[in-house]
């Protein structure tokens, strides 16, 4: 039986204070009441003026903490800052903010205030800059969304001012200790990375969902564009003001985003929190307890895995789960374990419980609609780097083809299921390589690394690399409902009180058993081989090499199925771009995709190569560019 051990972390109080914040087993305990609960909202000033009416923005903060909060017992803040409250809204029920007469919030979005006001948390809800109730416009990952929520943070260590909702100055926060922590999935989680990644005092743990790390990863590849004009439409679409108020914002947005080139430039270097000019990971004290999803092909996986990458490079605390959906929150694949974890997490970072979560291991991995696993870190540490070859006659395995081997197709766009079916049939638009059946199961763990030697016949080429396994079997169908189904049935975490009450339908996985299913993907426009923002075009006729990175994954290749290379012009589901008509040409012995695969021990030979967490190989690093000079 578990020894229930019961530690007060507040210094001693009277009765009439109220109770102190408890814990049990590693755990805070739901000792305040919900109900009872103190709900309340400040506008905190941003240093910035965003629309441009000659007043510093202000942002809206809606707040619930327990109402024992104060000067005697100062709380944690937990902070979900979105765009989202007023229009898609948040979770898998689509929740918006809910206010009653008086202008409070009645239901706040999630579960989060349900669950941790009870255990001695503040739990705020941030409208972004230019959103819902906050002033300003909101600028696609810009200055005004990053230092809007960063003013939050600074106002709950009394670096910043805050103002009622006449205009008169708010109270000082007196009930926190300062302590705050940021989570939230996609727009809301880029904001909670791009806050930590200006070094911002106070912030000490985020949780970032499916959330952007750097938005020219979330826009274009290497230089191919996925969507025109994007950046102005999630402007647009985040802000419910009238078009006008922020119309020079999106027609700004538009005529520094470069999409004519597809290159990196200052515009994306602002909104780089991997080594940007407004935020980077170099000067991130907050620990990171990072979600993302392999299939998640809105906010790419490659999107967690440089985050992590640079995590570990600064040495920042960390943990990471990845499972194989969509675009999915774990409150809706992995319930009740994502919420014991994040509670311990949180009770950890926020309330210094020594609970042993970081003594655990760091990453939590889904290799199967049904399994998970864990491991020291991620990538899994003892993969090895595998280069596989193709060959003539569409082979593809460990040994290179003989010198002079060429294979030849034409840039055309396509979708997927066209080029990766019948790889046995020549095409004309793509080449595929398939192995033999696969004598035994192999996990890959990481990131493929496409090494190609080619010629042009013009100066560029659209090129799109897939990694595909051939054999059915039962895999998450994220194509359909993104990987879940929701039910009737419901489970509650935490307390209720009026509109609010913490219930959320659930879900169960979808699954699919299709024979054919892309693992990894990868897109390169040829002239940015060596740099996203310098590009190069090739002599034609010449050859040159064409290296990068494709999305990463964690996967098994099951026994019996071929894992195939297919090599491809532009991709007609991941890109608007116009493709380019070029003879493509691979030297094919000189051409190989590099896998990092989980092989057991009895089957490593001397030619394989070494382990994947010693491979420091090539990967895309955006070249410095001017400081951007925006505003």
């Amino acid at each position: 039986m578990a020894l229930a051990i019961g530690i007060a972390l507040s210094p001693p109080a009277s009765a009439a204070a109220g109770p102190t914040v408890t814990v049990e087993n590693g755990r805070t305990q739901p000792v305040f009441s919900y109900a009872d609960a103190i709900r309340e909202h400040v506008y905190v000033e941003s240093p910035l003026d965003g629309d441009a009416d000659g007043e510093k923005d202000r942002v809206r903060v809606d707040i619930i903490r327990p109402r024992e909060s104060g000067p005697r017992l100062k709380v944690p803040v937990i902070i979900d800052e979105s765009p989202y409250y007023d229009n898609s809204g948040r979770g898998n029920e689509s929740e918006r903010k809910l206010y009653d007469a008086a202008g409070e919030v009645a239901r706040f979005p999630l579960f989060y205030d349900n669950y941790f006001v009870p255990r001695g948390y503040a739990v705020l809800n941030v409208d972004m800059a230019g959103t819902t109730r906050s002033d300003g416009c909101p600028d696609a990952g810009g200055r005004s969304d990053v230092l809007g929520g960063k003013a939050v943070i600074d106002w709950l260590n009394g670096r910043a001012r805050a103002y009622r909702a006449d205009g008169t100055p708010a109270a000082a926060a007196t009930w926190t200790n300062g302590d705050a922590a940021m989570i939230g999935k996609s727009y809301d989680g880029t904001l909670a990375n791009a806050v930590a990644a200006t070094g911002v005092e106070g912030l000490k743990t985020i949780v970032p969902i499916s959330a952007i790390s750097s938005w020219y990863r979330y826009q274009r590849m290497n230089g191919v564009v996925y969507s025109y004009d994007y950046m102005s439409w999630l402007a647009g679409y985040v802000d419910t003001d009238p078009p006008a108020k922020c119309a020079a914002v999106r027609a700004r947005l538009d005529a520094e985003d470069g999409d004519t080139t597809g290159d990196y430039n200052a515009f994306w270097k602002e909104r780089d929190y991997l080594a940007g000019s407004l935020a980077a990971a170099r000067n991130v004290r907050a620990s990171v307890f990072a979600v993302h999803t392999a299939n998640d092909l809105n906010v790419k996986p490659d999107h967690f895995a440089t985050w992590w990458r640079a995590l570990a490079r600064y040495g920042v605390p960390r943990k990471l789960w990845v499972g194989h959906y969509h675009h999915v929150d774990p409150f809706d694949f992995r319930r009740d374990a994502w919420v014991d974890t994040l509670h311990r997490w949180f009770d950890h970072w926020l309330y210094r419980v020594p609970n042993g979560i970081m003594r655990e291991p760091r990453a939590d991995v889904q290799t199967g609609p049904d399994t998970w696993i864990t491991q020291r870190d991620w990538p899994a540490p003892d993969a090895i780097r595998v280069p596989l070859r193709p060959g003539p006659g569409g082979t593809l395995g460990l040994r290179p083809a003989r010198r002079g081997a060429q294979a030849s197709f034409t840039d055309i766009a396509q979708p997927e299921d066209v080029m990766v079916a019948d790889a046995g049939t020549p095409a004309p638009g793509r080449l595929a390589f398939v192995t033999g059946e696969l004598p035994l199961d192999l996990r890959l763990s990481g990131t493929p690394h496409v090494d190609l030697r080619l010629k042009l016949d013009r100066p560029t080429a659209n090129l799109t690399a897939l990694l595909v396994d051939y054999g059915a079997g039962p895999r998450v169908d994220w194509r359909r409902g993104q990987g879940i189904t929701t039910v009737a049935e419901e489970s509650c975490h935490g307390e209720a009180a009026g509109p609010d009450d913490g219930c959320y339908r659930k879900t169960v996985t979808n699954i699919a058993e299709r024979p054919v299913e892309v693992i990894a993907r990868g897109w390169i426009d040829a002239q940015n081989r060596h740099s996203a923002s310098r590009p190069a075009p090739l002599r034609p006729g010449v050859y040159a090499d064409v290296r990068w990175d494709t999305l990463p994954h964690d996967y098994v290749f099951r026994k019996g199925h071929r894992l195939g290379l297919v090599i491809a012009g532009t991709d007609r589901d991941f890109s608007q771009e116009a493709a380019t008509g070029a003879t493509v040409t691979l030297d094919l012995s000189r051409s190989e995709v590099h896998v990092p695969l989980v092989v057991p021990s009895s089957l490593t030979a001397p030619d394989l190569p070494e382990r994947q967490d010693d491979w420091r190989g090539p990967s895309y690093v955006p070249l410095p560019v001017p400081e951007p000079r925006l505003h």
